[in-house]
């Protein structure tokens, strides 16, 4: 295989989104400064019960010795599903709309609320290179309602999109709530961001009795080669006029620990969203990244009524084909004996209601 320079800046822009690991350019930011904590050493985050993430030389194992041919994705995979949502939401509802990836709209209380926001063309640090999306976003840009609220839950650039939250700053002006250091980041890159950063535990209140709370997650952060856990991470319990939502855009599993104080900390919970795609290969992201059958696993920790799926079939960060995980979901729920309405995979575009 040739490597020109732009394969090579392609391969780094593929890294950046999965694990944060693009070029040594996009490293030079400012980064969190505050007191030593349980998971902050000064200097870098840290889970006491996860994994370091994974060295360079492992990265570069992987992305070189990839066979992108056996498990490659249409090159455009459209969702038969586009929403035009409400302008609000009140009552006891709660309405989420899946935009894609790790992206959703969710309406509840008057309030709308969305996570990890992603409107662009690639989840990357390049406008040219990295992974490219394979459908449109389940909301059209301009058919959104006023947002009130945006929840980033870490770094990575499949998450933290910097145009998506300028256009987002510019035409609604959100509350942006993120776990500590994000909130360097997103000012950073743009000061109309209302960014504000939260440590693990942290309760805040959204309004209209909405508030969310920040929990502990098994995952990491980094946008450069050298800014490595220089930002926290975190999943959401939402608590909403129908009950709580357990939020996990991007987590491993581990033992579970993390999804069973949750369980305890906050149950009951009407509604997990959890990551199922992004999984391999396993040797390199299992401690990163849920395949179907942890996620399953996760469901039964946390103890949700019900689960949605996320994380899956709109950018091709890893090895697996574009329908592995709703095929790997639909079989670990069977041997489990779950029914499989108890844990939904959507399309963007299509609606889940409360």
């Amino acid at each position: 295989m040739k490597l020109t320079r732009r394969r090579v800046l392609g391969l780094l822009a593929g890294a950046a989104a999965a694990i944060g690991v693009p070029s040594v350019w996009m490293s030079r930011m400012k980064t969190y400064a505050g007191p030593v904590s349980d998971h902050f050493d000064g200097e870098r985050f840290f889970d006491p019960d996860g994994m370091p993430p994974k060295s360079l030389t492992e990265v570069l194992r992987w992305q070189f010795g990839r066979n992108r041919q056996r498990h490659a994705w249409p090159e455009w995979a459209p969702s038969p599903y586009a929403d035009t949502p409400p302008e609000r939401v009140a009552g006891e509802k709660v309405r989420l709309s899946f935009v894609g990836h790790a992206s959703w709209l969710i309406q509840t209380a008057g309030l709308n609320i969305l996570v990890d926001p992603l409107w662009s063309m690639r989840a990357s640090p390049f406008s040219f290179a990295g992974p490219k999306r394979h459908n449109d976003p389940g909301i059209a840009f301009d058919k959104l309602p006023e947002i009130d609220v945006v929840l980033v839950s870490h770094g990575h650039y499949d998450h933290l999109d910097i145009p998506t939250l300028s256009m987002l700053a510019a035409k609604f002006s959100p509350r942006v709530i993120t776990p500590l250091g994000n909130d360097v980041t997103m000012r950073g890159a743009d000061s109309a961001i209302r960014a504000e950063g939260f440590d693990w535990h942290d309760r805040v209140e959204l309004g209209n009795a909405v508030a969310v709370t920040l929990v502990p997650t098994r995952h990491w952060s980094a946008r450069g080669l050298f800014d490595r856990n220089k930002t926290l991470w975190a999943s959401f319990v939402m608590e909403t006029p129908a009950g709580k939502l357990y939020v996990v855009c991007d987590s491993g599993y581990g033992e579970g620990k993390h999804f069973r104080r949750v369980a305890d900390a906050h149950g009951p919970l009407r509604l997990a969203i959890l990551p199922i795609g992004a999984y391999e290969p396993r040797w390199f992201m299992r401690d990163q990244h849920m395949n179907p059958s942890d996620a399953v696993m996760a469901l039964g920790d946390c103890g949700a009524q019900a689960a949605v799926a996320n994380h899956h079939g709109t950018f091709q960060l890893t090895d697996e084909a574009i329908d592995a995980p709703v095929t790997a979901l639909h079989a670990a729920l069977d041997e489990a004996k779950i029914p499989r309405e108890k844990f939904v995979a959507l399309k963007p575009g299509q609606v889940f209601e409360i």
